[in-house]
Protein backbone atom coordinates (compact mmCIF):
# COMPACT_ATOMS: atom_id res chain seq x y z
CA UNK A 1 0.00 0.00 0.00
CA UNK A 2 1.11 3.55 -0.99
CA UNK A 3 -0.30 6.37 1.23
CA UNK A 4 0.86 10.21 1.38
CA UNK A 5 2.91 10.82 4.69
CA UNK A 6 3.85 14.15 4.55
CA UNK A 7 3.70 17.41 2.64
CA UNK A 8 7.02 19.77 2.89
CA UNK A 9 6.41 23.17 2.61
CA UNK A 10 8.84 26.20 2.11
CA UNK A 11 7.47 28.93 4.48
CA UNK A 12 8.48 32.64 5.30
CA UNK A 13 7.93 32.02 9.00
CA UNK A 14 7.15 29.19 11.02
CA UNK A 15 5.56 30.48 13.90
CA UNK A 16 3.13 32.27 11.88
CA UNK A 17 2.27 29.30 9.26
CA UNK A 18 1.64 27.79 12.88
CA UNK A 19 -0.77 29.76 13.85
CA UNK A 20 -3.07 28.61 10.85
CA UNK A 21 -2.29 25.03 11.21
CA UNK A 22 -3.16 24.69 14.92
CA UNK A 23 -6.21 26.31 14.80
CA UNK A 24 -6.72 23.97 11.61
CA UNK A 25 -5.71 20.64 13.08
CA UNK A 26 -5.59 21.22 17.17
CA UNK A 27 -4.73 17.59 17.59
CA UNK A 28 -1.32 17.57 16.13
CA UNK A 29 1.78 19.05 17.79
CA UNK A 30 5.65 19.37 16.72
CA UNK A 31 7.33 15.84 16.27
CA UNK A 32 10.71 17.07 16.09
CA UNK A 33 12.81 20.43 14.69
CA UNK A 34 16.09 21.30 13.77
CA UNK A 35 18.71 23.89 12.11
CA UNK A 36 20.49 23.13 8.89
CA UNK A 37 21.33 24.72 5.54
CA UNK A 38 19.72 24.51 2.03
CA UNK A 39 22.09 24.72 -0.01
CA UNK A 40 23.83 27.63 1.02
CA UNK A 41 20.67 29.04 3.03
CA UNK A 42 20.17 28.50 6.34
CA UNK A 43 16.85 27.54 7.50
CA UNK A 44 14.90 26.06 10.72
CA UNK A 45 12.55 23.42 10.14
CA UNK A 46 9.96 21.83 12.33
CA UNK A 47 7.84 18.37 11.44
CA UNK A 48 3.75 19.55 12.78
CA UNK A 49 1.25 16.45 12.57
CA UNK A 50 0.56 13.03 14.28
CA UNK A 51 2.21 9.85 14.46
CA UNK A 52 1.43 9.31 10.99
CA UNK A 53 1.22 12.05 8.94
CA UNK A 54 2.92 15.47 9.29
CA UNK A 55 3.42 18.71 7.33
CA UNK A 56 7.61 19.55 7.00
CA UNK A 57 8.05 23.53 7.17
CA UNK A 58 11.02 25.26 6.53
CA UNK A 59 11.35 29.00 7.41
CA UNK A 60 14.47 29.90 4.36
CA UNK A 61 10.82 30.52 1.83
CA UNK A 62 11.58 34.43 -0.12
CA UNK A 63 9.51 36.10 -2.51
CA UNK A 64 6.22 34.98 -3.38
CA UNK A 65 3.84 32.15 -4.05
CA UNK A 66 2.77 31.71 -7.15
CA UNK A 67 -0.88 33.35 -9.03
CA UNK A 68 -3.35 31.24 -7.73
CA UNK A 69 -5.70 32.86 -10.56
CA UNK A 70 -2.76 32.39 -12.99
CA UNK A 71 -1.48 29.09 -15.38
CA UNK A 72 2.63 28.77 -13.40
CA UNK A 73 3.22 25.64 -13.21
CA UNK A 74 3.01 24.51 -9.28
CA UNK A 75 0.77 23.89 -6.01
CA UNK A 76 -2.55 24.79 -6.84
CA UNK A 77 -4.08 23.50 -3.26
CA UNK A 78 -3.79 21.42 -0.65
CA UNK A 79 -6.80 19.41 0.82
CA UNK A 80 -7.58 17.53 3.69
CA UNK A 81 -10.62 15.82 5.02
CA UNK A 82 -12.92 16.74 8.48
CA UNK A 83 -15.19 15.10 10.07
CA UNK A 84 -17.09 18.61 11.36
CA UNK A 85 -16.12 21.25 8.63
CA UNK A 86 -18.58 24.30 10.81
CA UNK A 87 -16.08 23.50 13.94
CA UNK A 88 -13.31 23.61 11.53
CA UNK A 89 -14.28 26.88 10.07
CA UNK A 90 -14.80 28.53 13.94
CA UNK A 91 -11.45 27.57 15.19
CA UNK A 92 -9.88 29.15 12.20
CA UNK A 93 -12.10 32.16 12.49
CA UNK A 94 -11.32 32.36 16.35
CA UNK A 95 -7.26 32.08 14.73
CA UNK A 96 -8.29 35.07 12.83
CA UNK A 97 -8.68 33.35 9.35
CA UNK A 98 -11.80 34.00 7.12
CA UNK A 99 -13.04 31.52 3.84
CA UNK A 100 -10.53 32.50 0.83
CA UNK A 101 -13.39 30.66 -1.40
CA UNK A 102 -16.54 28.74 -0.59
CA UNK A 103 -16.87 25.48 -2.17
CA UNK A 104 -19.43 24.11 -4.96
CA UNK A 105 -22.77 23.39 -3.63
CA UNK A 106 -22.62 19.39 -3.31
CA UNK A 107 -25.52 17.38 -2.26
CA UNK A 108 -22.56 14.52 -0.63
CA UNK A 109 -20.02 17.17 0.25
CA UNK A 110 -19.46 20.57 1.93
CA UNK A 111 -15.75 22.48 1.37
CA UNK A 112 -14.11 26.00 1.35
CA UNK A 113 -10.94 27.30 1.28
CA UNK A 114 -8.33 29.36 2.62
CA UNK A 115 -4.82 30.75 2.20
CA UNK A 116 -2.50 30.34 4.23
CA UNK A 117 0.08 32.98 5.84
CA UNK A 118 2.29 32.07 3.00
CA UNK A 119 -0.32 32.24 0.41
CA UNK A 120 -1.19 28.57 -0.36
CA UNK A 121 -4.84 27.51 -1.00
CA UNK A 122 -5.98 24.97 1.67
CA UNK A 123 -9.44 23.31 1.00
CA UNK A 124 -10.92 21.67 3.69
CA UNK A 125 -14.38 19.00 2.90
CA UNK A 126 -16.90 16.72 4.92
CA UNK A 127 -18.00 14.51 3.08
CA UNK A 128 -21.88 13.85 3.94
CA UNK A 129 -21.65 10.00 2.25
CA UNK A 130 -20.00 6.78 3.16
CA UNK A 131 -20.48 5.64 -0.73
CA UNK A 132 -17.61 6.46 -2.74
CA UNK A 133 -19.94 6.43 -6.17
CA UNK A 134 -21.72 9.90 -4.80
CA UNK A 135 -18.56 11.31 -2.76
CA UNK A 136 -15.90 10.87 -5.57
CA UNK A 137 -18.92 12.26 -8.16
CA UNK A 138 -17.87 14.48 -11.44
CA UNK A 139 -20.63 16.66 -12.87
CA UNK A 140 -17.94 17.58 -15.41
CA UNK A 141 -18.21 17.10 -18.96
CA UNK A 142 -15.33 14.43 -19.58
CA UNK A 143 -11.85 15.70 -21.33
CA UNK A 144 -10.66 14.92 -24.73
CA UNK A 145 -7.92 13.96 -22.77
CA UNK A 146 -6.23 10.30 -23.84
CA UNK A 147 -5.01 8.49 -20.40
CA UNK A 148 -3.60 5.34 -20.40
CA UNK A 149 -3.46 2.49 -17.85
Amino acid sequence: MIHLEHINLVVSDIPRALTFYQAAFPHWSVRGSGKGDWYGAPRNWIHFGDDYNYLAFSDHGRGENRDLKGSQVGLAHLAFVTDNLDRLIDRLSQAGFQPHNEGAEDPHRKNTYYLDPDGFEVEFVEYLSDLPKERNCYREEPSDLKLTN
